[in-house]
Parts: C-alpha cells; structure tokens; sequence
C-alpha cells in the first residue's frame, strides 16, 4: 500500500513540474522594450489569455540572440533585423516576422558644441561630432543600439576612437545617464529616452532622418536546440503580438503620457 502511495505521488510531482514547465515562456529581449515600460504593459494580457507565466531576459540583442542560439530562450524580440534573419538562416530560429518600429534620436546637451542640431542625416552629425572631439558616450555592447550606433560611423567612414569615445558596456538607462553626468552626446531609442527625459540634461539634436528607423522583430527560436524549448508558447506568442488587437495595444502604449505612440505597430506575416 504504502508503496502504491508513494509511486502515486511520484507521477503527481512528475505532472505537476511538467505542466510548470509546460506554462513557462522564456523572452529575451532588449533593455528598450523592458525600460521603456511596454512589457509591463502588455504581457499581462498576453499571461491572462493564453495561461503562460513569462520570464523576462533584458539584454542587448547581441546577448539575447546568443541565448537563441544556445537554447536558453523560447522566443526573441529584438532590433537587428540583418542579425535576425541572419539567425534564422543558420538554422538557429524556425521564422522571424516584423512587429512595430520606432527610431532613434540623437541626444546632447543644449549648448550642442559641434553644432548638429538639425542635420538631415545622423552619419552627418557623427562626423561634426568626430572632428570636434566632443565627447561621444557609446553603449559599446552587442546590442541593435550600439550595432546601429557602428553602421552610422561607418557610413561616416569614421573609425570612432581616443578619450573623446567613452564606452559604457552597459544598458540604454546606464549609458544615457553617464552622456547626461558627462554633458555628452549619445545615441538612444526614443521610447528609452522619452521614459527618461525628467532625469536627464539631454536634448533631441537629429531626429526624423531616414538613417535612424529602429525595426523590431519577434524570432521563434528553433526546438531542435533542446527538449526544453516552448515551441508551443513560442508560437502563442508571436501568433499574440502579431494580433489586431495586440498591435492595437502597442499602438495605444504611451499616448496617454507622451501624447505620440512610443512604439508603431508594423506587424508582416
């Protein structure tokens, strides 16, 4: 009897963990759609309806695609798309869609002593910023942002260096607090730096150029990599993000407080 007992409550446990695991979704994902408050906006909705409990990795995309690759997350949603596609062509992803964009701006101190508020290109404004050696704060860590940050340089045909470019190798939030301490430009997210605008002595100097779009994707990460991938959740929750009424959720995710959408719904199939 007793062991009749005991085996039952083996095959308890054992069900129990598997259905844990089984409603456990693992994101990785950068340190702007964390900062900037849209996950704590969303993925509420997203856990009541379909049941999951979501664990959050906020990293550069570097890092979070890393973790893709290693099978330590379920799904990715980062801003690299050459990255992106890059990952699913190698075979560590099974498809990557579109999901919702912003841009970048680039950020420094009012009194702007190289003088680029207003160009029409931020690569422009990089080079006037190289060839007065203001000082330049850069995420330097393998997220989009800082990815980004060396196509812009090299459009420029500028290989940044010297005590001018002080690199962080920290997050989005870290990095535009060490550009305003040091009343220094940098390049941020607009969601990240909106959010944080009232700590900051930093100022909008180049926005709206066409070299600045921040493209977000959603990547389902391929269940070969090991048994414990949530190919199931993963597939939930792209199918979710990419919904009307979820890019409608992103959509509406700042007005209330910045009177424009932090973030624009763009979601391909």
């Amino acid at each position: 009897m007793f062991l009749v007992v005991l085996l039952t409550l083996i095959l308890l446990l054992n069900t129990s963990c598997t259905k844990k695991a089984n409603n456990e979704l693992i994101l990785a994902t950068t340190t702007s759609t964390r900062d900037s408050g849209l996950l704590d906006y969303i993925l509420p909705e997203f856990e009541k309806e379909y049941g999951y409990k979501v664990s959050v990795i906020a990293v550069g995309t570097g890092q979070a695609l890393r973790l893709g690759m290693d099978g330590n997350a379920d799904v990715l949603l980062v801003h690299s798309k050459e990255d992106e596609e890059r990952f699913v062509k190698d075979g560590h992803g099974t498809y990557r869609f579109d999901v919702m964009y912003n841009d970048f701006v680039l950020l420094g101190p009012s009194e702007d002593k190289a003088h680029v508020k207003g160009l029409s290109l931020a690569s422009q404004a990089l080079e006037r910023i190289y060839k007065s050696k203001a000082e330049f704060v850069s995420r330097a860590d393998e997220s989009g942002t800082y990815k980004f940050e060396m196509k812009l340089w090299n459009r420029a045909n500028i290989k940044p260096e010297g005590d001018w470019y002080i690199k962080v190798g920290r997050g989005m939030a870290e990095t535009l607090l060490m550009a305003s301490e040091k009343r220094a430009y940098t390049i941020s997210d607009r969601a990240t730096y909106l959010t944080m605008k009232d700590k900051l002595d930093l100022v909008i100097l180049v926005e709206g150029s066409k070299d600045l779009k921040n493209q977000y994707g959603v990547v389902a990460v391929n269940p070969n990599k090991n048994s414990k991938i949530n190919k199931k959740g993963a597939e939930d929750f792209i199918n979710w993000i990419l919904s009307d009424k979820t890019q409608r959720l992103i959509g509406e995710f700042g007005k209330d407080k910045f009177g424009e959408s932090l973030f624009i719904p763009n979601a391909k199939r």
